[in-house]
């Protein structure tokens, strides 16, 4: 069923956010078992039926059908505040959670989206990048649309001024681009939003900090895996939809995926200064045998893994190109739902 109406979302989105901010400044998770009411899914969109752009568009037929899937499936939707906030305070959400995110701001969200998702009361979450907006780019919404969409239950996020690629730039850099940002959003919107995503779903432990300290409560990339406690509640992760990846069997995978209950990954800089990566993680529930644990590396497909009890060592056949990197580890999980843990990594040009 869908949760939280869009005529009373709103209110819920507040409360979710206030919650976050009582929340303390580090993830409450504890090791152990993770059940699936303590994970959600999020997914993230940018464009809506405009064919021009298939890397980042979803057909309006494919997004009503993923409407269709989310209102009579077994998924509560809610609003992203809340999911972060309950993940935060260690409270359980229902089984099969999702979480609606769109990044950039193009007026398709306005025109296309947003009526779709009012009229099947869907919250969503619409990270803004500023710069285009101030500047009358067409194809994106205008600040009274951004307004207008805010007042009914559509949490607005913060997505850099200029959308750079932040771990290709100075730390200089990102605090003017991001500071131009948050100061155009109090303007328009009058307060901080307490999420952010990063553009590119690119990071590096100095943005990661810099999102902190400028006062955002959660920041999102573009890395797919269920959200859950085992997350960094600065770079969480996402599922992205678009024409090739937003087919129906591809959405209901995604859409009823599990954790991996995990720890201490490595490297844990999202931008590597290794290349290739001694990647691996720790599973922090043993109890349940992960059948056919495979990872999957970018333009490498399937890669070395070593199990060391809880430990997963993963190598890599060569060194990943300049630029983002993408690994998958995948396992069949109970009730063939597939658990999953992704990550992805920034590789600087030399």
């Amino acid at each position: 069923m869908v949760q939280s109406g869009m005529a009373h979302s709103l209110k819920k989105i507040a409360r979710g956010a206030a919650l976050s901010m009582l929340a303390a400044a580090t993830w409450l998770g504890m090791p152990g078992v993770v059940q699936a009411a303590d994970s959600a899914i999020i997914l993230m969109y940018h464009r809506f039926g405009e064919n021009r752009f298939p890397s980042t568009n979803i057909r309006l037929e494919q997004l009503e059908n993923h409407i269709k899937e989310l209102t009579s499936g077994p998924y509560t939707v809610l609003p992203v505040p809340e999911i972060v906030a309950a993940l935060r305070a260690g409270r359980e959400l229902p089984d099969r959670t999702i979480g609606i995110t769109v990044d950039d701001g193009y007026l398709s969200i306005y025109r296309e989206a947003y009526p779709r998702f009012k009229e099947a009361e869907i919250p969503f979450t619409v990270f803004v990048s500023t710069d285009p907006i101030d500047r009358g780019f067409s194809g994106f919404m205008t600040w009274d649309q951004i307004r207008e969409i805010r007042d009914n239950g559509v949490t607005i996020g913060a997505h850099t001024a200029t959308h750079l690629h932040m771990p290709a730039n100075s730390l200089a850099r990102n605090q003017e681009d991001m500071a131009r940002s948050i100061a155009r959003l109090e303007e328009e919107l009058g307060s901080v939003p307490p999420l952010f995503a990063y553009p590119y779903g690119e990071a590096s432990l100095e943005t990661q900090k810099l999102v902190q300290d400028i006062g955002h409560i959660a920041a999102f990339g573009q890395h797919s895996g269920p959200l859950d406690r085992s997350s960094d509640p600065f770079y969480l992760p996402r599922f992205s939809l678009n024409e090739s990846f937003g087919n129906m069997d591809r959405f209901r995978l995604v859409a009823n995926a599990l954790p991996i209950p995990h720890t201490d990954v490595t490297p844990k800089d999202p931008t590597l200064s290794v290349n290739p990566p001694l990647f691996g993680f720790t599973r922090t529930n043993m109890s349940e045998t992960l059948n056919g644990l495979a990872c999957y590396a970018a333009d490498q497909g399937k890669v070395k893994v070593e199990q060391l009890g809880p430990r997963v060592e993963v190598r890599m056949n060569a060194p990943f190109s300049a630029g983002r990197a993408r690994i998958n580890c995948t396992a069949l999980g109970p009730d063939n739902r597939w658990r999953w843990l992704g990550t992805l990594y920034y590789v600087p040009r030399s």
